[in-house]
């Protein structure tokens, strides 16, 4: 199954191997693209993995991680990111693209922001709570983003609600403890994201996904069956995939295994009804290939293994017996 076609919102995927967005701190101030990342993700392609996700790229300069975190805040990051949407394209990839706002976890010389003052942990400064014009303010942005990334040509957006930034932020009672609309019960932290969503959908009509953290692994913090509620919310929004990793919103590290997130992935599509993506030390080829046979997950998304080794497809092709198409220039390697 890793090597059968997946279509989902009328784009079919060649395999279900997605690269996960994996921050690369590789550009500057500007935000732009560099040559780094023609090359790093151009590589995957010709290793063939099937969906590649950039970075999280920031919606607004004061959203970013870091000073040297991708941008899509205004459009002269588009040209770049065009550049890297047509080499994938050229590579027999598609391209998606992770919209992120930081939040409490930015580490900028600014003031940053969060649905309360309360900060990350004693390392991290304590963020200025978002007024409501901050927060009808990051919403557009999100929208103004996705406008830009249609524009270059993208064929996913995802938004980033997961590892603690901004919008996990606000889904948490760990981290937000407004008594406005946008805090309180289960419903009123969920409605940023849900006006995010409804925000991308006036500009956007293809494929897209949301990343969550299943488990803040923390008392007191969001569970699956908390996430249960909010993938049920997502789908009847139009959302067509999550994206289940975990952690990230407290200072906590959760014990890891091989796998360690495919349960949470399983719950929320069995519970939720949802199409779902399994990430989380995922690394060999019959691993992947069983997650999806057992169906407990429809994509198998990839991180760190990726990054040790491009042609990680042609490996799982090997194992599974699967004869892959090598690209042309290969052909006498492969």
């Amino acid at each position: 199954m890793l090597f059968t076609p997946y279509t989902l919102a009328g784009l079919t995927l060649k395999n279900r191997i997605v690269m996960s967005p994996m921050c690369m701190y590789a550009s500057d101030d500007s935000g732009e693209i560099k040559d780094w990342h023609h090359v790093h993700y151009a590589t995957r392609a010709v290793g063939q993995v099937g969906l590649i996700i950039l970075e999280a790229t920031a919606v607004t300069a004061r959203g970013r991680i870091s000073a040297r975190d991708l941008g899509i805040w205004d459009d002269t990051h588009i040209e770049g990111l065009k550049r890297v949407v047509d080499s994938l394209h050229g590579h027999g990839a598609h391209a998606g693209i992770q919209l992120a706002h930081a939040g409490r976890k930015s580490v900028l010389d600014t003031p940053s922001i969060a649905p309360s003052p309360i900060p990350f942990s004693d390392s991290f400064k304590t963020p200025e709570e978002a007024t409501l014009t901050d927060i009808q303010d990051t919403i557009q942005a999100f929208a103004d983003a996705t406008e830009r990334a249609k524009r270059a040509g993208f064929d996913v957006i995802e938004i980033h609600a997961a590892h603690g930034y901004l919008i996990n932020e606000f889904l948490s009672p760990l981290s937000n403890h407004r008594q406005d609309a946008y805090g309180g019960d289960q419903e009123g932290r969920f409605r940023f994201l849900r006006e995010t969503v409804e925000a991308i959908q006036t500009r956007w009509q293809g494929p897209l996904f949301v990343r969550i953290s299943a488990h803040e692994y923390a008392e007191g913090g969001l569970t699956p069956e908390d996430h249960v509620y909010i993938a049920t919310k997502l789908k009847e929004l139009g959302v067509h995939l999550i994206d289940v990793s975990s952690g990230g919103n407290a200072p906590i590290v959760p014990t890891t295994f091989p796998g360690y997130q495919v349960p949470f992935a399983e719950e929320i599509r069995t519970k939720a009804h949802i199409p779902v993506g399994a990430v989380g030390l995922i690394t060999e080829p019959q691993q992947a290939e069983e997650i999806l046979q057992s169906d407990r997950a429809d994509l198998i998304f990839l991180g760190r293994v990726l990054l040790r080794d491009p042609y990680w497809a042609r490996t799982a092709a090997r194992d599974l017996r699967v004869e892959l198409a090598p690209p042309q220039p290969y052909q006498r390697g492969w």
